[in-house]
């Protein structure tokens, strides 16, 4: 269960800092309407990634015995996650300057997470696997996995919503970029264990005799 939750919680807090329209918006409801409004956008993803996730896990358990769909699926996985470190090494801060708009912040957040790509990319290649993977060991390692990863991802954009009603400064600082930095070696370290999964379903690593 420690690797499951070590797992959820590094890459709930890349999900969670990484800039992106979400984040945005999570900043900008701050700045124009408070920290309140910025932390009802940030629960959006408790609403949205349920049907993501359990659709996700539905088909991938579907596909069990086709391992060598499995094994381009986690590849695909290990690429997602090799771009999104690659997109933490370049971050040099976030530019705060963004529009305001009016509240209805828990509704914005829910149509912008449900819009975004990057759910849908994550649930499919990265995050479902390791849940399928992890409940056949042990219930347990799949909802460690699941409390890592959303109490990060949630955790850390409230933090920012709160960060930003009082100060901008770590972000437009060099504190953000060590932390991304930080970030993006934790992801390049799963990327590579996703391709090495990847060459184990797709035969190429077979050491079993």
């Amino acid at each position: 269960m420690a690797a499951s939750l070590v797992a959820g919680i590094v890459l709930g807090l890349s999900a969670g800092f990484s800039p992106g329209p979400f984040l945005t918006l999570v900043i900008s409801h701050s700045l124009a309407h408070g920290a309140r409004e910025g932390v009802k956008v940030a629960l959006a993803p408790l609403i949205t990634d349920v049907p993501i996730v359990l659709l996700s896990i539905l088909v991938l358990a579907r596909l069990a015995g086709f391992h060598l769909l499995l094994g381009g699926i986690t590849f695909a996985g290990g690429l997602f996650l090799a771009y999104l470190a690659y997109e933490s090494f370049k971050i040099t801060g976030f530019d705060l300057d963004t529009p305001c708009s009016k509240p209805q912040s828990l509704r914005r957040g829910v149509l912008v997470n449900f819009l975004n790509p990057h759910p849908y990319l994550f649930w499919l290649t990265v995050g479902s696997p390791i849940i399928i993977k992890g409940w056949a060991v042990s219930p347990f390692n799949a909802a460690g996995f699941l409390a890592g990863f959303y109490g990060c991802l949630v955790g850390s954009k409230v933090l920012v919503a709160v960060s930003v009603g009082r100060s901008r400064h770590f972000f437009t600082g060099k504190p953000y970029v060590y932390v991304m930095r930080i970030l993006g070696v934790l992801l390049s370290v799963f990327a590579l264990l996703l391709f090495w999964e990847a060459l184990e379903f797709l035969g190429v690593l077979n050491f079993k005799t």
